[in-house]
């Protein structure tokens, strides 16, 4: 089992978290942040920004980046 924190870029949860989670492995620490950006992303596109960025990352226990999911709003042209 290894540990993970969470940390989210922009907006009211922006922050690492304090609390380390435990994982089985990269592949279950992918599958539990996958699940916690759907549930958050609804929210989080309504209050989106243009040209704004919100990042969600799942940081190993030395604070190091291992997964990354990104919503940009981008102004074309």
């Amino acid at each position: 089992m290894s540990l993970y924190f969470f940390r989210i870029s922009t907006g009211r949860y922006s922050g690492a978290a304090d609390q380390p989670y435990e994982f089985e492995d990269r592949a279950a620490a992918w599958t539990e942040m996958t699940e916690v950006c759907a549930n958050l992303l609804g929210s989080i596109a309504r209050g989106l920004k243009r040209d704004a960025e919100w990042r969600m990352e799942l940081l190993d226990e030395n604070k190091t980046p291992v997964f990354r999911i990104s919503l940009v709003g981008e102004t074309m042209g």
